[in-house]
């Protein structure tokens, strides 16, 4: 049918009047987000846009459709088809790959009189204007050279299990493979009966290469000639790969800001959750830089508060050490090795917990469990593209047990990391029903495993690797936020002012806790959260005319946020001094916010006062400056030699802490 009026509906269900214009971002009547979720119809027949689909459906084009009904669960197919099963059993994947969520009837206005079952998909590279993603193709040639790499790193690591599956054809087309940032995801998953090897995707990525970024194009050109040929292995194509990408990556300096808050909420008499950092821990000053955790007691199990802190603490002793004994290594230690590893440390924190519940001889529900989420940024060192020691190859690990959830934010989209380990995510990864019908099913949100109900060798513990190659912050919440999606429904009005500066990351997590209270009052909450930066904050670049122009950007240089205190933000000015022993003559035009330069004129209206006011301030200005870039260069030898590296050459030496 056709209709004059765009509407959607609230998915509040006690909304009196949940009819809202299309467009509008909160529901007029009771204030709750609006959600709009793009569907892809997979083999639509040829529907014209504004038309709506089982009173419920909008057209936006052939392909995508809009629900208006977002709050509904749709229908699902009485038997599932025999191509949805692989969707589902890739549940896991559901960050690179679509998710189907639902079936409709259409037949009645077709010209043939026939009725069509159109499968619809959510999760589909779809923002959040009902436009698809730019296709990899497009994208390549604008993206800089470790996100060109690290795009073919996450294809490389989908084509294990889709071709356990016969879909690797999926990742052979270009056309299928779209891109969300530096996310990677699939639009389909077609089928082959041909047998594809790693030499097909070789092969491949040959046109790719011709416009990769010039400082990767010679290795990335070298490792596909030797993925096309036949004695090629997919392991050692992945840890080459992989040696590429950290190098790459370890060219970017990585500024973070961390703070985290736990609350009991307002109707909880005791907190089961805990977290690192938080207002009730101190500090450990290596740690605070690569580590976070939350961590929320089982709910209906005794001893949930003392099972989150062992948890916690248990974790960062391993973990501190775990992270020095990396620092120390000379080789680049590959990702299924330390996701081992990790694995490792997760199984002693579950054995403790398990001991204690034998020792006090703890049975059935009076046994202490938790779920645990950590974050740990791994500061593997790395030889970069251009030849020097980086101490940091920008790795993020995640490690999740249980439903606390993590997210990466950016001003543009809100990924979820995670999946839980629960009822509803059994069912779907099992091929036996869709996610949206699974969630509808009793106790859907139960858990299905957690640190401390069963002993280590039981438990499959949810690893995975990420590089943080742009500015954006990661969330680590409970599930006192993160419950009803309240995180989809107020991530921008949450992270822009966190973005832009206009507030601190303390300010931020202390939001989203006010929020989960506002919202989900009934649980505890905790929220940790980090902001990285991967922008340079002085950029010196060759101009012919004036030698070195200084461009100095809007970021400040902040290091970790201390959750105790408010830590100001810092401004570094490199002034002539740069120029010391250097052949190149500087012009350096430095304008201070609040101040002009004027030219000199032939009138006499600067008088002798106003020069020697002038130098004065110059004086004041270059000691205060450099009094301030020697606190930075002792203090912040890492992030001081990573800036450094971004000078000519020339001038590296003058800056470089050894």
């Amino acid at each position: 049918m056709h209709y004059n009026e765009r509407i959607i509906y609230c998915i509040n269900p006690n909304c009196e009047n949940p009819i809202n214009h299309l467009g509008n971002r909160t529901c007029q009547s009771c204030q709750t987000p609006l959600v709009y979720r793009y569907l892809w119809a997979k083999d639509g027949v040829n529907i014209s846009p504004g038309t709506k689909v089982a009173h419920r459906y909008e057209v936006i084009t052939e392909q995508i459709w809009l629900d208006t009904q977002p709050g509904k669960t749709p229908e699902a197919p009485s038997q599932l088809p025999p191509s949805l099963i692989p969707y589902l059993k890739l549940y896991r994947e559901r960050l690179h790959v679509p998710q189907p969520y639902g079936t409709v009837v259409f037949g009645h206005n077709t010209e043939d009189n026939r009725s069509y079952e159109i499968i619809l998909f959510e999760n589909a590279p779809i923002d959040t204007n009902g436009n698809l993603y730019p296709i990899i193709t497009t994208a390549w040639e604008q993206a800089k050279a470790v996100r060109q790499l690290y795009w073919l790193w996450q294809i490389l690591e989908l084509w294990k299990p889709l071709s356990q599956m016969g879909l690797a054809a999926s990742l052979l087309s270009p056309e299928n493979i779209f891109v969300e940032g530096w996310c990677v995801k699939l639009l389909e998953l077609p089928s082959t009966t041909s047998t594809l090897t790693i030499q097909d995707l070789g092969q491949s990525w040959q046109s790719w290469v011709i416009a990769a970024k010039a400082e990767i194009a010679p290795k990335l050109s070298l490792l596909i000639q030797e993925m096309c040929q036949p004695y090629a292995q997919l392991e050692t194509i992945s840890h080459e790969l992989n040696k590429l990408l950290l190098a790459s990556a370890g060219e970017l300096p990585l500024m973070v800001t961390v703070a985290g808050f736990t609350d009991k909420g307002p109707i909880m008499q005791h907190n089961e959750d805990s977290c690192y950092p938080s207002q009730y821990t101190n500090l450990d000053n290596y740690l605070k830089e690569h580590l976070l955790i939350v961590c929320d007691g089982v709910g209906g199990h005794e001893g949930g508060e003392v099972a989150s802190q062992l948890a916690v603490q248990s974790a960062k002793l391993q973990i501190r050490a775990w992270l020095q004994d990396i620092a120390e290594q000379t080789e680049v230690l590959t990702p299924d090795l330390l996701q081992q590893q990790l694995a490792a440390i997760l199984r002693v924190v579950n054995n403790m917990i398990w001991s204690c519940n034998d020792e006090q001889n703890r049975q059935g529900r009076e046994r202490m469990a938790t779920t645990l989420l950590m974050a740990i940024q791994l500061p593997q060192p790395v030889t970069t593209s251009t030849g020097w020691e980086s101490d940091n190859g920008h790795e993020l690990y995640l490690a999740s047990i249980g439903d606390s959830r993590a997210y990466w934010i950016t001003p543009h989209y809100c990924q979820l990391l995670t999946i839980d380990d629960d009822i509803a995510t059994k069912i779907v990864s099992s091929g036996k029903s869709l996610y949206r019908q699974a969630m509808t099913t009793p106790h859907s949100n139960a858990l299905t495993q957690a640190l401390g109900t069963k002993q280590a060798e039981s438990l499959e513990f949810n690893i995975k690797r990420f590089i943080l190659e742009e500015d954006g912050v990661l969330l680590l919440c409970s599930d006192g936020l993160s419950d009803h999606d309240w995180v989809e429904k107020s991530w921008q009005d949450q992270v822009t002012p966190l973005l832009t500066g206009k507030i601190t990351v303390e300010d931020a997590v202390h939001k989203w806790v006010h929020l989960a209270n506002e919202k989900n009052g009934q649980d505890n909450t905790s929220v940790v959260v980090s902001l990285f930066r991967n922008q340079a904050h002085l950029i010196v670049t060759p101009t012919p005319e004036h030698g070195l122009e200084v461009q100095e950007p809007e970021e400040l240089l902040i290091t970790v946020l201390e959750p105790e205190s408010e830590i100001p933000q810092l401004q570094a000015y490199i002034i002539d001094s740069l120029a010391v022993n250097s052949p190149d003559s500087l012009d350096l035009n430095l304008t201070l916010e609040g101040s002009t330069t004027t030219e000199k004129n032939n009138s006499h209206k600067h008088s002798h006062h106003l020069v020697k006011l002038l130098i004065g301030l110059f004086v004041l200005f270059l000691g205060s400056g450099g009094i301030y870039l020697w606190t930075w260069r002792e203090f912040q030898p890492r992030a001081w030699n990573q800036i450094c590296q971004q000078l000519p050459e020339k001038i590296q030496q003058l800056c470089l802490k050894q």
